[in-house]
């Protein structure tokens, strides 16, 4: 399976493992306006996106059909978690909690 993230000053780190996605998940800290986010996608086109204060977003911006998702106030453990499951290629567990649309 094929993935990267790209960390919260947009450079790519290419499948990365559970030390640098904590590290790149870290980097929220020196998030500003400019650059909110760092993010994991997956070669099947799904992504997730996160931000300082627990904001996630879920959603395959290559198929129009699938809504974008997001979960609020997502734990720093839990969103590694969702990382972790997204970079295995596990599209099904990240689809199972409550996303909000």
């Amino acid at each position: 399976m094929s993935y990267f993230m790209y960390d919260v000053m947009g450079r790519t780190v290419d499948e990365p493992d559970p030390e640098t996605m904590r590290r790149v998940l870290d980097g929220l800290a020196e998030a500003d306006d400019e650059h909110p986010d760092v993010s994991l996608t997956h070669e099947s086109g799904w992504c997730l996106s996160a931000f300082q204060g627990g904001l996630l977003v879920w959603e395959n911006p290559d198929d129009d059909s699938a809504a974008r998702r997001q979960s609020r106030e997502v734990a720093h453990e839990e969103i590694l978690r969702l990382f972790g499951l997204l970079a295995a290629g596990d599209i099904a567990s990240v689809e199972e909690l409550p996303w909000q649309r």
